[in-house]
């Protein structure tokens, strides 16, 4: 089985990801349009720059949308209407760049452990996520919804699943399920198992989302593979990892187009239990 493996790109690093991509025949996520700064300065001419590098990426790309200070479904109407305005202007900068599966984060406040906040944030995103996927269709562009602080699936998979719509899936988080979670990851797995579009991997030390290379840190990911593989839908892998370096180990791990047999081999996994 081939995997759908995706390097995650950020200004810094996007010549170095591009190239890997071509070598292994990866795809990108695109990290530059996430953050405010580029969004509200020249975003046309980062397009320009970015459309022909994105062309010569043999895979799948995908965009990470704006996370910083979002509160999708804020009871606090003018911060709603902010969400919604960066959401827009992200799935439209996507459809511009040929890219059809755009990540956002859903941005449960999980320290506000109680059931009266958790019923009234889930209907709050009920309204907020229907006419979001509905303006997402119109442009070809598929939203996945990404678990962060979430200690439970069915906060995101309850919503995704009452709005039912084509262009509103999830996007799993492997690093945040294990670090933030507080239900074992094969309940993820049975909550989420027929939303899942797209998925990031990493590992950490068990207490900082460090995004590291698959085999340094806690997390098991050759029992975490064969998991992700028989997902229905066959979800795509982003490689959320700060290094090149370290998404390149990590391909050794995977079955990307093109072989990996020249990849060194850096270590095997690591044996320790997922936390």
């Amino acid at each position: 089985m081939t995997d759908q493996v995706l390097l995650s790109a950020s200004e810094r690093n996007i010549h170095e990801c591009v190239q890997l991509a071509q070598e292994y025949g990866l795809g990108i996520e695109l990290m530059a349009f996430a953050f405010p700064q580029l969004l509200d300065d020249d975003w046309q001419g980062a397009i320009d720059r970015y459309r022909p590098l994105l062309n010569s990426v043999p895979g799948k790309r995908s965009l990470h949308g704006p996370f910083m200070d979002m509160a999708p479904g804020s009871p606090d109407a003018r911060i709603n209407e902010v969400c919604i305005e960066r959401y827009q202007h992200a799935i439209r900068i996507a459809a511009e760049l040929d890219i059809h599966v755009v990540v956002f984060h859903a941005n449960f406040i999980a320290a506000i452990h109680t059931m009266e906040y958790r019923r009234g944030w889930q209907q709050r995103n009920l309204k907020f996520w229907e006419p979001l996927a509905d303006y997402a269709g119109q442009y070809d562009v598929t939203i996945a919804v990404e678990n962060m602080w979430e200690f439970d699936p069915d906060i995101i998979g309850d919503v995704i699943r009452q709005i039912g719509h084509p262009n509103l899936r999830a996007c799993l988080d492997i690093g945040h399920a294990y670090l933030f979670g507080e239900v074992p990851f094969s309940v993820w797995l049975d909550s989420l198992e027929d939303l899942v579009v797209h998925t990031h991997m990493n590992n950490h030390d068990g207490k900082l989302d460090l995004h590291r290379g698959l085999s340094q840190g806690v997390l098991e990911y050759s029992k975490i593979l064969p998991q992700i593989r028989a997902l229905p839908l066959q979800p795509s892998m982003t490689l959320e990892m700060d290094e090149v370096a370290a998404m390149r180990k990590s391909l050794r791990y995977l079955n990307p187009p093109r072989s990996t047999a020249n990849i060194r081999d850096t270590g095997e996994f690591n044996n320790l239990v997922p936390t």
